[in-house]
């Protein structure tokens, strides 16, 4: 049976939250019988996506709140 699970990708200052996030990555690996498959990136998220979508304005595609913007794209 495939093993699904959230993995920290990056911790990183946010300016939005005002300290440390954990940027993290739902992972779906593939079961036993075919171990030659790389995982599949199901969803990503942001350890204060839930703070931030409570504020009036827009945040990031992290929180899933505004698309076209990624602080932490590099």
């Amino acid at each position: 049976m495939a093993d699904k699970r959230w993995e920290t990708i990056r911790v990183q200052f946010c300016d939005h939250a005002g300290c440390e996030v954990r940027l993290e990555a739902e992972l779906v690996y593939p079961a036993e019988f075919l171990p030659d498959q790389p995982p599949r990136l199901v969803s990503k998220r942001c350890s204060r996506g839930l703070e931030c979508n409570m504020w009036n304005n827009m945040t990031c595609v992290w929180a899933g709140t505004n698309p076209m913007y990624d602080p932490f794209e590099k």
